[in-house]
């Protein structure tokens, strides 16, 4: 389902109170702040819904909570550095590394998606593909996808990540990182890699 549907209600049996608290959680996602956090968590509370009803809601404020957190130890100490195995990455310095899967592909492979100073990458499936920042136009959340626009809207990919908190991170360093120039050092080789 996608955003528009959701944003409607179908997912949530026609519970209008429900659509619109997640229409204003939406608002808050896209410029997130802490008083905006504790007026959604006490309105969902105060929907008295079963918690069976709204374990998504639940995981969407902690995800909201998570990216507050990460967008203030950006602000202090700088991107995070996140130490990981796969020779891919080459001298690349990653921040941010998720299970993810791309649910457009036919084969709508299972892996990983690694975000560092130079490109995205996913690793999984029968090939690696890459996408470097500066081919990067938009930098876009929806539900616990991550999606990349290529600069001319030509093409996206899209990359499913397992929770909103991965999605909702991971779009925001997305965005940091494709608004910026790696800086020297930063810049490795991707010739293992295939062009996204």
């Amino acid at each position: 389902m996608g955003l528009l549907g959701w944003l409607k209600g179908q997912s949530n049996n026609g519970n209008r109170r429900l659509t619109d608290w997640r229409r204003a959680w939406a608002e808050a996602a896209g410029a997130p702040e802490a008083s905006r956090l504790a007026t959604l968590e006490s309105e969902l509370d105060a929907l008295g819904l079963p918690d069976d009803d709204v374990e998504i809601e639940r995981e969407m404020l902690e995800a909201l909570r998570d990216l507050l957190r990460l967008r203030s130890a950006v602000d202090s100490s700088g991107l995070p550095v996140v130490e990981t195995g796969h020779r891919v990455i080459g001298k690349d310095r990653c921040h941010f590394s998720a299970p993810a899967s791309m649910p457009d592909d036919p084969a709508q492979p299972a892996g990983r998606l690694l975000l560092t100073g130079v490109r995205a990458v996913f690793v999984g499936g029968a090939r690696t593909v890459t996408l470097p920042w500066h081919a990067v136009g938009e930098v876009v959340q929806s539900e616990r996808d991550i999606v990349l626009i290529r600069k001319g809207r030509d093409h996206l990919h899209r990359f499913r990540c397992n929770t909103f908190t991965e999605a909702m991170c991971g779009t925001f360093l997305a965005q940091r990182l494709a608004a910026r120039r790696p800086p020297a050092g930063e810049i490795g080789t991707a010739s293992a890699a295939t062009p996204l």
